[in-house]
């Protein structure tokens, strides 16, 4: 840990053009584990509460990807003219979801780009 300070960001749109829908949770997930034991931070940004942020209204997918972003250290919101719906909501569901997990807590079957996948 000498060495220069540095994170890792999870954006699912650039995540599944690079191991494919069908691999995009495991994946998002053994990011999770890797960037832990480096003891590095992650940036969870996977358009959270855009629709929220830019309508008004946040899509189904978008909740749920607030609640996953409970395991990050930090959230990415994108700008709109609901942004302070939007941190009111994260929030919110952030304070729910820290009764229902302990961030990073799953449970550690070998990763997949151990075994070459």
């Amino acid at each position: 840990m000498a060495g220069p300070s540095f994170g890792v960001m999870i954006a699912r749109g650039d995540l599944a053009v690079e191991a494919g829908f069908e691999r995009l949770a495991e994946v998002q997930e053994e990011i999770l584990w890797v960037a832990e034991s480096a003891h590095a931070p992650t940036v969870w940004a996977t358009q959270v509460l855009e629709g929220l942020a830019k309508k008004g209204v946040p899509s189904r997918a978008e909740v749920t990807d607030a609640a996953m972003s409970a395991r990050a250290e930090a959230v990415m919101l994108n700008k709109g003219p609901y942004i302070v719906d939007a941190i009111r909501t994260l929030d919110d569901i952030l304070t729910r979801m820290a009764a229902h997990q302990r961030k990073k807590s799953s449970l550690l079957r070998p990763l997949g780009i151990s075994r070459g996948l």
